[in-house]
């Protein structure tokens, strides 16, 4: 970081934006964390409070930075949604953004199905499914908890396969040979209880989106229905919607 006096309030500023530009972009500061109060970044730049606030001003006129009157300067969260009518998994949506995705296996078991499984997968009550849930993020940050359900008799080979950190359709298509072709998905906003709040680090009560949704194979078969709740900071919903032609 450059020290010492200003030669010019343009060619200073120019120099703290650029700076505070390159930190952010080698993760300096995390997304979602505070940047260093005022008077301590200007004495690290080298430049007025004046200086620095053009500076920072302008990172949060290109999104880079937002401000707040009571707390400070903060780097946004990413907020992360698949792109309108494009099917993605969660670790593919992670990647296309530059992020790691990550994904830690809370509990996984076989069970009957219940009657609204059954018929959301077509199979006769109480065929076996097996369940696993998850904990979701991106850059070591939680987003998601996922509840997925699976007819056990077309993925036996996730069992016992390991799934920490991987994407579940991968492993599908890897493991299973089953190729995920399309989702029926609705989305609801809610408050987190207790258990998604502390999941998701977040507090009990906080707006989460919760996703409901059953996918397909390419011969429309049911592969999966799921349940994932979203930290309402961190996830986007997107869709291409139409309105019918009307006739002449």
């Amino acid at each position: 970081m450059r020290t010492g006096t200003e030669t010019g309030s343009g060619t200073a500023a120019q120099l703290a934006y650029s700076q505070l530009a390159d930190a952010l972009r080698r993760g300096v500061y995390g997304n979602g964390t505070r940047l260093p109060g005022e008077r301590d970044l200007a004495a690290h730049l080298g430049v007025s409070r004046t200086t620095l606030r053009q500076a920072l001003g302008r990172l949060a006129d290109e999104g880079q930075l937002e401000r707040s009157s009571q707390r400070g300067w903060f780097v946004p969260r990413r907020v992360v949604g698949e792109p309108p009518s494009v099917l993605q998994s969660f670790s593919e949506m992670a990647r296309a953004r530059g992020l790691r995705p990550s994904s830690h296996i809370l509990a996984r078991s076989t069970r009957p199905a219940t009657f609204d499984e059954a018929d959301r997968l077509r199979i006769a009550p109480s065929s076996t499914v097996l369940e696993i849930h998850r904990v979701r993020g991106m850059d070591a940050v939680p987003v998601c908890v996922d509840t997925t359900v699976l007819v056990a008799a077309r993925v036996g080979g996730l069992v016992d396969a390991d799934l920490e950190d991987r994407s579940l359709y991968e492993a599908l298509e890897a493991v299973c040979g089953v190729v995920v072709a399309r989702s029926s998905y609705a989305v609801q906003a809610r408050a987190a209880d207790r258990r998604s709040a502390r999941l998701l680090q977040v507090a009990e009560g906080s707006p989460v989106l919760v996703g409901q949704e059953v996918t397909y194979d390419s011969a429309e078969v049911p592969v999966l229905t799921s349940t994932t709740v979203y930290r309402g900071d961190a996830y986007r919903f997107q869709a291409d919607l139409y309105r019918p032609l009307r006739g002449v």
